[in-house]
């Protein structure tokens, strides 16, 4: 097993090359620019939401954002170190108190808030500038 763990740290290292993903988990909102192709050329496209579930661990970790356009709800999920990504910007942390937040799927507007959670992002910015 070592030897697994040894090539799939080393893919990592050569897929998140000149990336800083930052940490997150479910319930912060994050901004997730993608590149896509546009004819012959690429563009960067921003799709900002909430991290509804983190799944996979390793090379194979991924991430499912959810954001509501135009009042219908848009998932999308991401493969994290996937090279179509070309940042990952967190926007917010939010406090919840379970892993999976599907039952946002239920709820739509003010219903579908999640607080935020103010000590973390205080002592995010106090760690920021030290």
């Amino acid at each position: 097993m070592n030897i697994i763990n040894k090539i799939e740290k080393e893919q990592i290292a050569k897929l998140a090359a000149g990336k800083k993903v930052p940490e997150f988990k479910s319930g912060d909102t994050v901004k997730v620019y993608v590149k896509i192709k546009d004819g012959d050329k690429f563009r960067t496209q921003i799709f900002e939401g909430v991290v509804i579930e983190r799944s996979g661990s390793g090379a194979n970790a991924a991430f499912t954002v959810r954001k509501d356009s135009y009042g219908v709800g848009v998932e999308r999920k991401f493969p994290l170190y996937s090279p179509a990504i070309e940042k990952i910007e967190k926007v917010r942390i939010g406090r919840v108190r379970r892993a999976r937040l599907f039952y946002l799927r239920e709820r739509s507007g003010k219903r579908a808030r999640i607080v935020e959670d103010l000590n973390a992002t205080a002592a995010e910015k106090a760690a920021k500038a030290e």
